[in-house]
């Protein structure tokens, strides 16, 4: 993507960057039109540049979307950029969120159904609590999924020496859910078929 990186210099090549990312080698897939990829997919197109940065010897630029004749930078380059940008950020935000809900662990078999759990490593999150599932409603996500929630001290946006909190934890977050037939200070739950 947006730079050339080989062992030795090719005549003729071009810039086929969405094939990286969406599988698609076939001649209409060899393009360079990133632009309606999302933020994670535009982050694999930076691990790649990344990469070839590292491992590969630069031989210049391939003008086109990217760069002009005289190796500008386009526009087209500033909004991947900026995407590139957005896609970190959304990263950041993503993991202070895990950090506060970690994913449940899960579990489903034919004969005994499903089962969530939490343990103090669960969602590959390490911490000094444990937690109970909970179902967590997201805007704009079409169904909740399994997190553990905190279940003492104050909640996570209230300052650690606020005296008014109910040693509640995270537990009466606005999105949150219990899960029906689950004891609501269990650590596991259980579904079966």
């Amino acid at each position: 993507m947006l730079e050339k990186y080989h062992d030795e210099s090719e005549p003729g090549s071009r810039d086929a960057s969405r094939a990286f990312v969406t599988g698609d080698y076939s001649e209409a897939g060899l393009v360079d039109d990133v632009s309606d990829l999302s933020f994670s997919e535009m982050l694999t197109l930076q691990n790649w540049l990344s990469f070839y940065e590292k491992n590969y010897v630069f031989v210049g630029r391939v003008i086109g979307r990217f760069y002009s004749e005289d190796g500008q930078p386009t526009p087209e380059l500033t909004h991947v950029e900026a995407m590139i940008t957005k896609g970190l950020e959304a990263n950041k935000q993503e993991w202070k969120e895990k950090q506060k809900f970690p994913p449940c662990n899960t579990e489903w078999s034919a004969a005994r159904g499903s089962r969530f759990w939490c343990s103090q490593h669960s969602g590959g999150v390490s911490r000094d609590w444990i937690g109970v599932p909970r179902k967590l409603y997201k805007p704009g996500a079409k169904e909740p999924h399994c997190v553990c929630v905190r279940t003492t001290g104050p909640p996570s946006e209230e300052m650690l020496d606020n005296p008014t909190h109910r040693n509640r934890g995270d537990l009466d977050h606005p999105g949150l859910q219990e899960y029906p037939g689950c004891p609501p200070l269990a650590i596991t739950c259980f579904f079966p078929l």
